[in-house]
């Protein structure tokens, strides 16, 4: 038996919105990963300030679904902070685009930023394709390190 949309939502925000503890089914964070994708696109389609209120507001509840999936495959909760602080380095490294003026003035980027900036790009689409996989395996059917299997379980 598995989660329910509805249900995944509830027991995400509800029940489980910053609980690190235990473990979530597959249909129980995929639900939700999808509830999630749904209201960022429409807040963003809405106002650019929604959708960084919508975002902040799921920051947490994303986290610990992640986690508590995670530990539902047997590996360590805390492995999901490794996409989530790549991506914000990635953010942080991001090259800015030129401005018309230095296009006509013949100035050129900054070619070592460009290259590390792709190198960690590279890094981190490795590193999202791992935890995708790790994320779609089948939940350990019998107790783990991290708890009993979820109720429903898929």
């Amino acid at each position: 038996m598995t989660m329910d949309f509805p249900t995944a939502i509830k027991t995400c925000l509800m029940e489980k919105y910053a609980s690190f503890q235990g473990r979530a089914s597959r249909s129980e964070y995929w639900w939700f990963f999808l509830a999630f994708l749904i209201g960022a696109v429409i807040t963003q389609l809405i106002w650019w300030v929604l959708y960084l209120v919508f975002a902040l507001a799921f920051i947490c509840p994303m986290l610990s679904a992640g986690f508590r999936r995670l530990q539902d495959t047997g590996r360590p909760g805390w492995y999901i902070a490794i996409p989530f602080g790549l991506s914000l380095v990635t953010m942080l490294i991001a090259p800015t685009f030129p401005t018309e003026a230095e296009m006509a003035s013949g100035v050129m980027p900054d070619m070592g930023g460009m290259a590390l900036f792709s190198v960690i790009s590279i890094i981190q689409l490795i590193v999202s394709l791992v935890f995708l996989w790790w994320l779609t395996r089948p939940s350990q059917p019998e107790t783990n390190a991290f708890g009993p299997a979820p109720v429903p379980a898929s």
